[in-house]
C-alpha cells in the first residue's frame, strides 16, 4: 500500500523539485517563459490551491504530430504539468517494482531496444535456436489511450492508495480529459502502465504465459503451438473486454511464423536478422533527401544501428561506425 500522505507530497519543496524537473528542455518555450516571469507567485498560488484542496486542472491545447503515424496530442498548462510531475515523482517509485519484467514502455532502463532484444531472445528459446517452428501471436489494442476507462482506472488506484486526498487529486487530473487519457501528459505514461499491469498479471499469473512482451498496447506471445496461441487469444479478448473495457484492433491481430517475418515495434523480425518497417524506411529517405539537420541524421543513425539496414543507410547517406 502507498504509505505517503497528501500533505507530504504537496510541500513547497516538492513543488520546486517538480518545477526543476519539468523545466529541463523547455526553458525557452513561450508558455514556460511567461510562467517563469512570475515564478514565485505562481508556485505559491499552486501550493495554496493544493494545500487548501481547491486545485482545479485547466484546459488542454490540442495539436497533431506524425510519430510516424498521425497522433493527436493534448498539452496541459505549465501549472498543471508541474502537478503531473509531482504525481509521477511520487507514484513511479511505488509502482515500478510491481510491474512485470517484460513490460518495456516508459520505464527506466527499459524501452524499445531492450524489448526488441528480448523478443529475439525469446524467439531463439522457443525455436530452440531456430531448429523448430515458432509461432508469434501479435496484438494491438484499438484506440488505446482514448479507450482507458477512467472509473476502472480509479478503482485500480484505490486498491493501492488509501489517502482520500491523493485519490481526489488523481481523479481531478484524470477527469480533466473528457474520456480516456490524453497523449501528452507525463502522468498518462505511468497510468496506462498501471492500467495494463492488470492484464500483465492475468497473462503471467492466471494464464502462466512464459513468453510474453508488452510495450504500451503492443504485445506478443510466442509458442511452438499455434492452437495454444489461438486459445490464448480468446482468453485475452475476454479479459480485456470484460475487465478493462478494451478491444483488440481487428486489423492488427495475427498469428504468424517467426520465419515468415513478424512486425513488432517498427521492425520486421526474422530468425537471423531484422529489417526496418517499409513505412519507416520511406520516412527516413524522405527526411534525409534535402540537407537534413544534424539532429535528424543522428536520430536515424541511432535507430538504424539496431538492425540490418545497410541498404537504407547507403540510400540515406548515413554512415554508422561500429568500432
Amino acid at each position: 500500500m502507498f504509505v505517503k500522505k497528501y500533505n507530504d507530497i504537496i510541500t513547497i519543496e516538492n513543488i520546486l523539485t517538480a518545477w526543476q524537473g519539468f523545466l529541463r528542455g523547455k526553458r525557452y518555450k513561450k508558455d514556460v517563459i511567461e510562467f517563469q516571469a512570475s515564478l514565485s507567485q505562481n508556485l505559491a498560488l499552486l501550493h495554496g490551491d493544493l494545500q487548501n484542496k481547491t486545485y482545479q486542472h485547466g484546459p488542454y491545447v490540442a495539436f497533431n504530430i506524425s510519430d510516424p503515424k498521425p497522433r493527436n496530442i493534448h498539452k496541459a498548462t505549465v501549472r498543471d504539468r508541474i502537478v503531473h510531475h509531482i504525481i509521477y515523482k511520487e507514484l513511479y517509485p511505488y509502482f515500478e517494482p510491481r510491474f512485470i519484467y517484460d513490460s518495456y514502455s516508459c520505464r527506466i532502463a527499459k524501452g524499445t531496444h531492450r524489448a526488441l532484444d528480448r523478443f529475439h531472445k525469446f524467439a531463439g528459446q522457443v525455436s530452440r535456436n531456430h531448429t523448430q517452428g515458432c509461432f508469434v501471436l501479435k496484438c494491438d489494442v484499438r484506440k488505446f489511450f482514448a479507450s482507458i476507462d477512467q472509473a476502472v482506472l480509479m478503482g485500480i488506484l484505490s486498491r493501492h492508495i488509501e489517502d482520500g486526498a491523493i485519490l481526489a487529486l488523481l481523479k481531478e487530473v484524470i477527469s480533466s480529459f473528457p474520456a480516456g487519457l490524453p497523449l501528452g501528459n507525463l502522468t498518462s505514461q505511468l497510468l496506462v502502465n498501471i492500467y495494463m499491469h492488470e492484464f500483465d498479471m492475468f497473462m503471467k499469473q492466471e494464464l502462466r504465459v512464459a513468453y510474453y512482451i508488452r510495450y504500451a498496447d503492443d504485445f506478443v506471445t510466442l509458442s511452438v503451438d499455434k492452437t495454444y496461441l489461438k486459445q490464448v487469444l480468446g482468453q485475452i479478448e475476454t479479459f480485456l473486454r470484460g475487465k478493462l473495457h478494451l478491444t483488440l484492433h481487428p486489423d492488427k491481430v495475427y498469428i504468424k511464423t517467426y520465419a515468415s517475418g513478424v512486425d513488432f515495434l517498427g521492425w520486421v523480425h526474422f530468425p537471423h536478422h531484422r529489417q526496418i518497417r517499409k513505412t519507416t524506411k520511406k520516412k527516413i529517405l524522405r527526411n534525409t533527401k534535402h540537407f537534413p539537420r544534424p539532429q535528424t541524421v543522428n536520430s536515424y543513425r541511432g535507430l538504424l544501428a539496431h538492425g540490418n539496414t545497410y541498404k537504407v543507410q547507403k540510400a540515406a547517406g548515413i554512415t554508422i561506425d561500429f568500432s
